[in-house]
């Protein structure tokens, strides 16, 4: 292979031109072949010649035509919906979602799989065995309902609680501590299920992660140069994206030190921001004090519940019945918690944005996102506190799905168009990559 003075060969060179006209047809598509010189830095000759690469390869299609200033309409080009496909899982703390998406991430098929609340917590919810049963049982649910042959997925993302890292004989291997998984070899169990062909990669990532890559991607984040996108569920997670962390990193945010020697945290500390502000801790501050949270309802149900108390809406005529002092009272400090909580983000990584997403974030936002914003300012440096806005996410309650299906797209991105190999250690270097230069646009 002849290589460059930049030690780059020219399959490399080939690779980074491919990669640059998928990501601008995909981001900002349909494009001419006249547009895609100035956006994506090539020659003429160069984009021609990719271009007649994607299309014969089935990647790209015409899309119609447009006027051009005084000569022959130009064609216009965009990504082949139906080139590839992704799945994408949320493996959640009230229930696994899976996915199945199109390369333009439209939603072919789905399956939900709740987990349990009846019985001890770490046996019925978060048992490794029930989690990777419903993945078993989700995943070819997912193909038969669309009629996709597996070999046609580009690959697997999954998004789950905890702090996930590699190792060449496991690949993903899950810390999740809130949830009882100690050191779990999550990708080498799906592996050995053999649910998909040995060519289909597994791509494993903190879910606050790829809660903030769908919004970076597609959602509230874009065009900001550095956010931070926190997740609020049973517990409460956040990541950050940076000039220096262009992939995003996850943060254990939920288990910052909020009040020394104060509530247990099912982490086993005490005083974590988690233990007064992720729902499940809500909904136990709500019933220590008094409240009476439905029985026999998943955390959900019973936070909407808790929401309708605090907040009750007006009647026919306009006139609303009183408030659930108690539900309004944790509510109200939760909000402080939550601002103080947002203050450390502001002060460490001064954001341009923070959005709030998760499902238990998107319906607290809609209520006291405004309380939320005048603690945040309160317990803040005035400077970056006035350069910062606060906002929910876009995307709703799927997007950590999305973010997820999106791991084995920048994937495909980065080897310009290519399928990876099931190798981890071949496939990640690749995807974190993609996910920086996309940020940086």
């Amino acid at each position: 292979m002849v290589k460059m003075r930049s030690g780059r060969t020219v399959r490399d060179l080939r690779r980074e031109n491919r990669t640059a006209v998928l990501q601008r047809l995909y981001f900002d598509g349909p494009l001419s072949r006249f547009s895609l010189g100035p956006v994506t830095g090539l020659s003429s000759g160069s984009v021609s010649n990719v271009v007649s690469e994607l299309v014969a390869e089935g990647l790209v299609e015409e899309a119609g035509s447009v006027d051009s200033a005084g000569g022959r309409p130009r064609t216009l080009l965009r990504i082949r919906a139906g080139s590839g496909y992704m799945i994408g899982v949320d493996v959640g703390e009230t229930r696994v979602r899976i996915e199945l998406f199109d390369l333009a991430l439209t939603e072919l098929a789905r399956v939900e799989k709740p987990l349990e609340t009846g019985g001890p917590r770490r046996v019925d919810r978060y048992d490794v065995g029930v989690v990777v049963g419903h993945l078993r049982e989700g995943i070819p649910d997912v193909l038969r309902q669309a009629g996709i042959p597996a070999e046609q997925l580009l690959g697997v993302g999954i998004g789950v609680p905890g702090i996930v890292a590699r190792t060449p004989e496991d690949g993903a291997v899950v810390h999740g501590q809130t949830i009882g998984w100690d050191a779990v070899p999550l990708e080498r169990l799906l592996r050995e299920s053999r649910l998909l062909p040995e060519s289909v990669p597994y791509y494993i990532d903190n879910g606050a992660k790829t809660l903030g890559q769908a919004e970076m991607w597609f959602g509230a984040g874009r065009g900001a140069q550095n956010a931070v996108v926190v997740l609020f569920g049973s517990g409460v997670g956040a990541c950050v994206v940076t000039d220096d962390m262009r992939s995003g990193v996850a943060l254990e945010w939920g288990h910052l030190t909020v009040r020394v020697r104060g509530r247990h945290c099912r982490c086993g500390a005490k005083g974590c921001l988690e233990a007064y502000a992720g729902a499940e801790a809500l909904l136990e501050r709500w019933a220590e004090a008094g409240g009476r949270p439905p029985a026999g309802v998943d955390e959900e149900t019973a936070l909407t519940a808790m929401l309708a108390a605090a907040y009750p809406a007006p009647d026919g005529e306009g006139t609303a019945p009183p408030a659930d002092a108690t539900a309004l009272a944790v509510l109200e400090e939760t909000a402080e918690y939550l601002g103080a909580g947002f203050s450390d983000l502001i002060n460490l990584f001064q954001p341009e944005r923070i959005l709030v997403g998760g499902w238990a974030g998107l319906q607290l936002g809609r209520r006291f996102l405004d309380s939320v914003r005048t603690h945040a300012t309160s317990y803040s440096l005035k400077y970056p506190a006035a350069r910062v806005e606060i906002d929910l996410g876009t995307l709703g309650p799927d997007a950590v799905t999305v973010g997820a299906a999106s791991l084995p797209l920048a994937d495909f991105f980065a080897r310009g168009g290519r399928r990876a190999q099931a190798d981890p250690e071949q496939h990640s270097p690749a995807w974190q990559t993609t996910l920086r230069e996309r940020a940086a646009q």
